[in-house]
């Protein structure tokens, strides 16, 4: 028997916006609404785009030693994170491969995570498992998530509570938004300025729709939220990233922190250390993730062969889709790691044809995040 699927609290909404929902992660979600997948991306590249991200879990960690504790699980400096400042962190396993990923505020007398939808309960138990006796694990289950993402974003959200315009990337503040007491970041996954606010589930309509009421600002579902973060670099967990891939071959290494690293005060110490550090030291993998761009129209999905000019396979594409600001198609993908250098001519297999893509540096588009 299928089990039935959750809501978030702007269920109701998007029916009545006319979204197309789709199962996601266990919930009823909007994969797109009337505007179409490709407007809805170029709108959030001009605009300002607004975002449903309740399925994403919400968690608190408290006491003294919660960032201790939560640094012993992953390659992240947690301890030294400042209040008011935002992180982005992986969980590893013993064999160096990534769990999930999150994010991490230091709201300074706790420690406000997120985790992945899908990966929610196992983060949870994941957590718990390790959580010392003095430190408290809440589940946060009465609030929502919306995203408001775009170059018009600040402005918007500005109108509210013009205190989010003196915020930075990666800075977060727990302040009033129409009257509720709101936790909101400067940070999204569309490489685009913006904001993720958690709002008390019961006023979530009430912002999700004063939001709306500007004439910036339109609902981005599902599908442009994954070629906004694609287009920008940024993995999705499950398929960009996984239990059998290193943040080394994921090359996530700009998210290992230096006190972390081998010769730094506080090395190692997390699942996977001895050998996520010895491939740092040695660059030695067998493959790496790398980002490339499609010299036809055609897009080039998940699941897609590469072969080599020799006709050899050499990886497979994790995610592809036309990327509608970069005019082409954009995939990422792992290939052996002597075929991970920019500009090597690689060539995809889709029904049955071979596609010429070529290796590229990500991001595919700039990243516009504010930082001053």
């Amino acid at each position: 028997m299928s089990q039935e699927l959750l809501v978030t609290p702007l269920h109701a909404l998007h029916i009545e916006m006319g979204a197309k929902m789709v199962p996601f992660a266990g919930f009823d979600m909007p994969v797109q609404y009337a505007l179409g997948v490709r407007k809805e991306h170029i709108h959030c590249r001009e605009a300002a785009g607004l975002f449903d991200v309740s399925h994403m879990g919400q968690l608190r960690l408290h006491g003294a030693n919660a960032a201790k504790a939560l640094e012993a699980l992953v390659p992240v400096d947690i301890i030294d994170l400042p209040a008011g400042k935002q992180r982005y962190a992986f969980f590893t396993n013993e064999q160096g491969g990534i769990l999930d990923d999150l994010m991490v505020t230091n709201f300074g007398d706790h420690l406000f995570v997120v985790v992945n939808a899908a990966c929610k309960e196992q983060d949870i138990a994941h957590i718990k498992a390790h959580l010392p006796e003095d430190v408290e694990m809440e589940l946060i289950e009465d609030r929502a998530l919306l995203a408001l993402q775009g170059p018009k974003a600040a402005e918007v959200l500005a109108r509210l509570n013009p205190a989010v315009s003196d915020m930075l990337f990666m800075d977060a503040v727990s302040i009033e938004l129409l009257g509720a007491q709101c936790l909101v970041s400067r940070s999204g996954y569309t490489g685009e300025d913006g904001y993720e606010i958690s709002v008390p589930a019961d006023k979530a309509e009430e912002l999700a729709r004063e939001l709306l009421g500007n004439s910036e600002v339109e609902w981005i579902g599902l599908g442009a939220r994954d070629s906004l973060r694609l287009e920008c670099g940024l993995c999705l967990y499950g398929n960009d990233i996984d239990p059998t891939t290193t943040p080394v071959e994921a090359s996530l290494l700009w998210g290992i922190s230096k006190p972390r690293r081998a010769d730094g005060e506080r090395a190692g110490g997390f699942p996977g250390a001895d050998l996520i550090l010895e491939q740092i030291k040695t660059k030695d993998v067998a493959r790496k993730r790398i980002g490339l761009v499609g010299q036809s129209k055609a897009p080039v999905r998940e699941g897609s062969k590469l072969f080599d000019a020799d006709d050899n396979e050499v990886g497979v594409v994790t995610s592809g889709t036309f990327g509608p600001t970069k005019g082409a198609p954009v995939a990422m993908a792992y290939v052996k790691t002597d075929l991970a250098q920019i500009g090597t001519e690689l060539f995809a297999e889709v029904r049955g044809k071979k596609l010429p893509m070529t290796v590229e540096k990500m991001p595919f588009v700039p990243q516009n995040y504010y930082r001053g």
